[in-house]
């Protein structure tokens, strides 16, 4: 007895193929209003999910690219599986909500476990132009590599300078001379 499997179609808007995503913390949600302002529409995610658990971070941007689109970022799997399964194909603000975990690690999630990295950009290399005899003339040649200014000075930070004693003997005579005067002030003064 052969059985037959019935195919449930796809909501509108979606493709039939399902996309099986590994469990992630963090979900994607699309299909979300374009029209609602960015601080309400964060507002309102948090305050929907946060009943599944709790809720490290809500990414939502408006640019023409990321528009309709957030990330909700859980602390646990479980509960981001068990928001998704109960909210995906929710009416949120007039749409229906489509959810799905997301394809890599959120930055969020990255920075608790330690493994954040800043993105770099792929700077195009600049090529220095050669230098000329004559600007080497002018300007003689550049260094091989400069030093940091620490090195540069070669050690001598925190060292304390000695003093000549020709340096030492004026302060003293200074000293003795502003003492003498102040002795002599203050005796005129008593009388």
């Amino acid at each position: 007895m052969a059985t037959t499997v019935a195919r449930v179609p796809a909501p509108p808007g979606t493709s039939s193929k399902a996309v099986s995503l590994p469990p992630n913390r963090t979900i994607y949600v699309h299909n979300l209003p374009d029209k609602l302002p960015k601080d309400d529409l964060k507002r309102s995610l948090y305050m929907l999910f946060a009943t599944y658990g709790v809720i490290l971070d809500v990414v939502a941007l408006k640019t023409p690219k990321m528009r309709g689109q957030a990330h909700v970022v859980f602390r646990d799997i479980d509960s981001s599986t068990q928001a998704m399964r109960a909210l995906d194909g929710f009416n949120f603000f007039g749409k229906d909500m489509l959810i799905q975990y997301a394809k890599g690690k959120s930055d969020t999630v990255a920075k608790l476990d330690g493994t954040f990295k800043l993105p770099e950009k792929a700077l195009p290399a600049i090529e220095a132009p050669e230098e000329t005899s004559a600007q080497r003339a002018i300007f003689g040649s550049a260094p091989m590599k400069a030093l940091p200014m620490n090195e540069a000075r070669d050690g001598a930070k925190g060292v304390k300078r000695g003093r000549d004693e020709e340096q030492e003997r004026e302060q003293e005579e200074e000293e003795e001379d502003d003492e003498g005067a102040e002795m002599q002030m203050s005796e005129s003064d008593e009388e």
